[in-house]
């Protein structure tokens, strides 16, 4: 039996892929949780359809993220901390910090999620690097000095 995924199933396949599976699993399993739907004629046109529109959005959206990533890997963001007398940051900078400090000086809105620090806790003032996973196809990296406020 040839079905559709709507959703992502684990040892399966992806959303949107066409997949040959046995006539009980189909139709009392993966279709009744509404997970698949039978790949008839109509269903293979419309997800035709879908898979071109998706390829144009997808590369709609990767042109925005490289943009993106070409403003970050040109600057350089300040993020402001409380220091003691020994340069030695009360508390740690962390990624909420530097997705802020983006949204601020650059006007780029990234998740905090998608960012990741090279090395160790970041606890004194200096610059460094961190990466961003803005889209599976585009990273990029920021460098950022932390500053006394």
């Amino acid at each position: 039996m040839d079905i559709i995924l709507k959703e992502r199933v684990i040892g399966l396949g992806e959303k949107d892929d066409l997949v040959t599976v046995k006539t009980g699993y189909g139709r009392n399993y993966l279709i009744p949780k509404g997970l698949a739907m039978i790949a008839n004629e109509t269903n293979r046109k419309i997800l035709a359809n879908n898979l071109k529109f998706k390829d144009k959005r997808e590369a709609s959206i990767i042109a925005e993220y490289t943009e993106i990533a070409d403003i970050l890997k040109g600057a350089t963001v300040n993020v402001g901390a409380k220091v003691g007398t020994t340069e030695k940051i009360f508390g740690k900078i962390t990624t909420h910090h530097l997705a802020e400090a983006i949204k601020e000086q650059l006007n780029i809105e990234v998740d905090r999620k998608k960012i990741t620090f090279e090395g160790e806790e970041i606890k004194t003032l200096g610059e460094y690097t961190a990466n961003l996973d803005l889209h599976e196809k585009v990273q990029a990296t920021v460098k950022f000095a932390v500053v006394a406020e």
